[in-house]
């Protein structure tokens, strides 16, 4: 039954993440930019640097809060997930900030804010359903 819900709160957060951006792109006229599906996308040098130091702090991060969700249970899961909203967030905000100030299309800025909502929500959502109580 776990996998069941996680794949669909997965798929609807997905095809939401895609409807938001569609809607956004039509209300903004934004233009279409292709990107590679399995990349960074990195604006420029700066961005790939200062985004390889994000995940690498993010990761010690969340091993740690990990570490004190599994031995102490208590409490230490809505820690866990505070942990990763922030990092979701700080990631996000530089690809923005990079965006904004670096990239040709800065208007895209606004659909990675649209994408970080999405996310985020869907997570909020897969914390308080109780998913993870039955796994």
């Amino acid at each position: 039954m776990f996998w069941l819900k996680f794949c669909l709160i997965a798929v609807v957060g997905f095809l939401l993440s895609l409807f938001v951006k569609f809607l956004l792109k039509k209300i903004l006229k934004l233009e279409n930019v292709r990107k590679k599906f399995f990349s960074y996308n990195h604006i420029n040098e700066l961005h790939r640097k200062v985004d390889m130091r994000v995940r690498t702090i993010s990761a010690i991060f969340l091993s740690i809060l990990a570490l004190f969700a599994i031995y102490y249970s208590e409490g230490f899961a809505l820690l866990y997930l505070i942990g990763v909203i922030i990092i979701l967030f700080v990631d996000f905000t530089v690809r923005v900030f990079f965006e904004v100030k670096y990239s040709e299309y800065p208007k895209q800025a606004i659909l990675s804010l649209a994408d970080m909502v999405v996310i985020l929500t869907v997570i909020i959502v897969m914390f308080y359903s109780q998913l993870f109580d039955s796994y």
